[in-house]
């Protein structure tokens, strides 16, 4: 079927339902992602506030760590058990258990009281993003999707506003508690019209085993290198002790790939990555997303750090960028939907990621605000497209009975290249700030040579630079107070190089998810699941209208699509 004859012909989703309720399910699908992605950037910022708090400053990392892991983690299995059990039950479960974790965070009385129950809610997380975008993947074609994955960019530009604003509001007003209290009526308005409105797709005839052995050894993989991420970025990448622990998730890995070579139903099947549309969508959406994490970790910081602005205000200084990244996302969709082509869409949006990451090479502490402006819209213009298409791409690609399945595991690859990406980036930057970059700054921002030490001061530790409240002023509280300025404009200045010279490790993953979708093969997007087909596969067709299911995958044979 061509391209023109797909898009002409008769739209058939695997759920069918009327308009109606199919808008009111994808706005409660929207909320769940909002739920999820608010609650990543209202804490971030109040963490220290809570550590300070709860006296946990020595396991500040572990609060993030401890939701990353079990998110992670519970990916590829809510993804494979939705193929069998219908995405509305792993939805609703994951939403029940993500409130549930949230309640207990809110009511925390001790750090690692938090962390457990952090650990909670990214088991509920989990199931948030890839089954939401999976449900998006019953209720609409392939052709449709692209109008609608692209509000799913939106959706995480809208929270990063949000969530710094809403979580600083609350904090100095109530207390921290309320940052986690705030999901529960956004998740109970959720997950009443998820239940009220998503149909219940059932197997016919389902004969499902857990993988045991494949979670628990994808588990042994994923936890490790997560920790060792983790120690990594406030660390020293060849620290016996973090070597230990990659040590230990490449071998559970190694495992893991030898076990589900051989499960009969493996929870990640092997053979998806004999799909080149999957392969190909992994690998560039995993250097895609690194290469922009390392924009989105350093910005804030230099605009708090550099330009002394607030937590709250270097959050809204992101706008271009956020701004670019809103409006690239939701027209690639609008245009992929109408002509079925996204290849070169594609390849425009990762070259502008490229220009803009390369363009921060030359931030510097004088940069001007409408420069620096320039460059983020340039960059969230490029990363919008990918947002979205990938996951579009990899469904219409891949047997309905999958869909959960292709969605979660892409899902995956994106959360791991971000973990990697901020890792890396933060090492790197460590690397470039050196006493001796911070030495020639500050003489070049005048300081006479001989005042400035050529050895670092005692303590010095380029990690604690980029805490907020004063680092540099600490570091430099013998100078002079005459001096004092000059020291902290050299400051600056290093800290803007060494972030500048960092950017260079994103430019590069840019480039690699360049190189990676020039083997990506353009398909035509499908615009129907025939029931002919779907009932020789093996499906049940379920009655159509508000209450009702469309086709149910029967098991790994099941789904036939066109």
């Amino acid at each position: 079927m061509t391209s023109e004859s797909a898009r002409s012909a008769p739209a058939h989703a695997a759920i069918e339902v009327d308009s109606r309720a199919r808008f009111e399910i994808l706005g409660a699908i929207l909320l769940a992602l909002f739920l999820g992605a608010l609650d990543q950037t209202i804490v971030g910022p109040v963490l220290p506030k809570i550590s300070t708090q709860l006296k946990g400053a020595d396991f500040y990392t572990w609060v993030v760590t401890a939701y990353l892991v079990t998110s992670t983690a519970a990916i590829p299995v809510y993804g494979k058990l939705s193929d069998y059990f219908g995405r509305k039950p792993m939805l609703l479960i994951g939403i029940v258990l993500f409130l549930i974790g949230s309640v207990l965070s809110g009511l925390s009385q001790t750090m690692w009281q938090l962390i457990l129950f952090r650990g909670i809610q990214g088991l509920g997380a989990g199931a948030l993003f890839p089954i939401s975008l999976a449900v998006i993947g019953d209720l609409f074609t392939p052709a449709e999707r692209g109008k609608y994955q692209g509000l799913f960019g939106a959706v995480f530009g809208v929270a990063f506003l949000v969530g710094p604003f809403l979580g600083g509001v609350l904090t100095d007003n109530l207390s921290w508690n309320w940052i986690f209290f705030v999901n529960v009526p956004v998740g109970l308005f959720s997950l009443y019209l998820i239940g009220r409105l998503l149909p219940m797709v059932h197997p016919a005839d389902a004969h499902f085993t857990l993988d045991f052995l494949g979670v628990a050894t994808f588990i042994g993989a994923i936890v490790p290198v997560l920790v060792a991420l983790t120690l990594a970025e406030n660390g020293n990448w060849l620290d016996p002790y973090v070597l230990g622990w990659f040590a230990v998730g490449f071998v559970f890995l190694a495992v893991f790939i030898f076990v589900e070579a051989k499960a009969r139903d493996p929870m990640i099947p092997l053979d998806l990555f004999r799909n080149r549309t999957f392969a190909v969508s992994a690998i560039a959406t995993f250097f895609a997303v690194f290469g922009f994490s390392v924009l989105i970790i350093f910005l804030p910081l230099w605009f708090q750090i550099v330009q002394g602005a607030s937590t709250t205000a270097s959050g809204y200084l992101l706008l271009p960028f956020l701004f670019g990244l809103i409006f690239s996302s939701i027209v690639a969709g609008q245009l992929v939907s109408r002509t079925g082509r996204y290849k070169s869409l594609l390849s425009i949006a990762l070259a502008l990621m490229v220009v803009g990451l390369a363009l921060f090479s030359n931030l510097r502490a004088d940069t001007p605000n409408p420069v620096l402006w320039f460059w983020m819209l340039l960059t969230g213009l490029g990363v919008g497209p990918t947002m979205a298409i990938f996951t579009l791409i990899v469904q219409n690609d891949v047997p309905f009975h999958r869909l959960g399945t292709a969605t979660s595991d892409l899902t995956l690859f994106r959360q791991i290249g971000t973990s990697v990406g901020l890792t890396v980036a933060f090492t790197l930057f460590r690397n470039n700030l050196t006493w001796g970059l911070i030495h020639d700054s500050v003489v070049g921002a005048g300081a006479p040579s001989k005042a400035v030490p050529v050895t670092a001061p005692a303590g010095f530790d380029p990690g604690a630079l980029t805490s907020v409240g004063g680092p540099a002023g600490n570091m430099f509280a013998s100078v002079p107070a005459q001096l004092r300025d000059v020291y902290t404009a050299g400051f600056h200045q290093a800290f803007s190089i060494a972030i500048a010279n960092s950017v260079w490790i994103g430019v590069a993953a840019a480039v690699l998810s360049f190189v990676a979708i020039l083997a990506l093969k353009e398909k035509p997007l499908r615009t129907t699941f025939h029931a002919e087909q779907a009932a020789r596969a093996g499906l049940q067709i379920a009655p159509r209208g508000p209450a009702a299911g469309g086709f149910a995958p029967s098991g790994p044979a099941a789904g036939v699509a066109e």
